[in-house]
């Protein structure tokens, strides 16, 4: 499909640098296909379940995984920034570094030092073990496993979205903002954005009216920020996350689907996640390992029946997403309506509920 039907302008302060308070305070769009729009609030999501459905939740964990260090060369000394985006081993990461043109296979660099040399709580020293396209390189660490952990959380940063970093920087308040409440397998370099708005006061309002709550992994990674740069969708190359669905929750969900229960995705991460892990069938199975599922409108859900996901980007995969889950047509006139209603946009931004299409 040509990328440019993705499209949509968007004014620039509609753009969220915050979020709600409380989280679940954020306004919800209501999307229905072949139904009018509703405008509501996060907090109303128990008026739109029932019992016996189950919620997903993707229960990664963001690590500060922004990154400024020292490239040496002999006598030659050059600032750099990484971004880590997947752990491809204890002691390796793949990370998109700017700018990528001072470094080559070979070298070493420095992290946790500043353009003046000067050195800041502690410090992290890797080599650049590979080097490949568009910024990415392989990243050995001379630390590994807990330790590596440790370090990244003495001398990185939570990696903000561009479009909010881009207006401020980085704080003590976002270590919190930016992590979901149930957040606990770590990998993460972005959040999972729909599952910002939950709440202690909301999972308890979900847990009484008897709907089940399950929990999956997917480490998403700073890929889901690349804008897609291709004209036509089928030239794009999506980036790989590692993702896990254990068999208890698989056997659950199954279970759920069996008695005619709904499935409700809470985020984009989550639903990629067990459309991966599902057959052709739609039975969803114990799952391991690396995906880069590229989902546009034609594709058949095999999982999902609710999704729950904030305000996307223009001419993005997530996007072309949702799309697909409702239709582009009713996706486009959501977006228009968001946008003269003065919804929040993005990580920080308001939320809409979407029900399948199943026309």
């Amino acid at each position: 499909m040509r990328v440019d039907l993705f499209d949509f302008e968007l004014p620039e302060e509609r753009i969220a640098v915050r979020p709600a308070e409380p989280r679940h305070a954020a306004r919800m769009l209501v999307v229905e296909p072949q139904r009018r729009l509703e405008d509501r609030v996060v907090f109303d999501l128990p008026q739109f379940v029932r019992p016996g459905d189950a919620l997903v939740f993707n229960d990664t964990k963001v690590i500060p995984a922004q990154l400024t260090g020292l490239r040496r060369r002999e006598d030659s000394v050059a600032q750099v920034d990484a971004t880590l985006h997947m752990r491809v081993a204890p002691d390796r990461w793949k990370a998109f570094m700017r700018p990528a043109k001072r470094l080559a296979k070979g070298d070493r660099i420095q992290f946790g030092h500043d353009g003046g040399n000067a050195c800041l709580l502690g410090s992290l020293d890797a080599t650049v073990a590979e080097k490949g396209e568009a910024g990415e390189v392989t990243l050995a660490f001379d630390l590994s496993g807990p330790a590596l952990d440790e370090a990244l959380h003495a001398v990185g940063k939570i990696p903000l979205p561009p479009y909010i970093a881009g207006k401020r920087p980085e704080d003590e308040r976002d270590r919190s903002d930016y992590q979901t409440i149930y957040a606990r397998e770590e990998g993460a370099v972005a959040a999972p954005t729909a599952g910002l708005h939950f709440t202690p006061e909301l999972m308890a309002a979900l847990d009484a009216i008897g709907v089940e709550r399950h929990f999956v992994t997917l480490h998403v990674g700073a890929g889901t920020f690349l804008p897609v740069k291709v004209d036509d969708t089928q030239r794009h190359r999506m980036h790989a996350e590692i993702g896990h669905v254990d068999a208890r929750t698989a056997s659950a969900l199954n279970a759920v689907k069996a008695r005619g229960g709904r499935i409700v995705s809470i985020g984009t991460t989550s639903l990629r996640l067990l459309e991966s892990a599902a057959s052709v069938d739609g039975t969803i199975n114990a799952w391991s390992g690396a995906t880069d599922i590229f989902i546009t409108p034609g594709y058949s859900f095999r999982t999902a029946d609710i999704l729950m996901t904030n305000f996307h980007l223009p001419r993005s995969t997530l996007f072309m997403l949702v799309s697909a889950f409702c239709g582009l047509e009713t996706m486009r006139a959501a977006y228009a309506h968001a946008i003269d209603q003065r919804y929040r946009f993005y990580s920080y931004g308001d939320s809409s509920l979407l029900f399948r299409n199943t026309k």
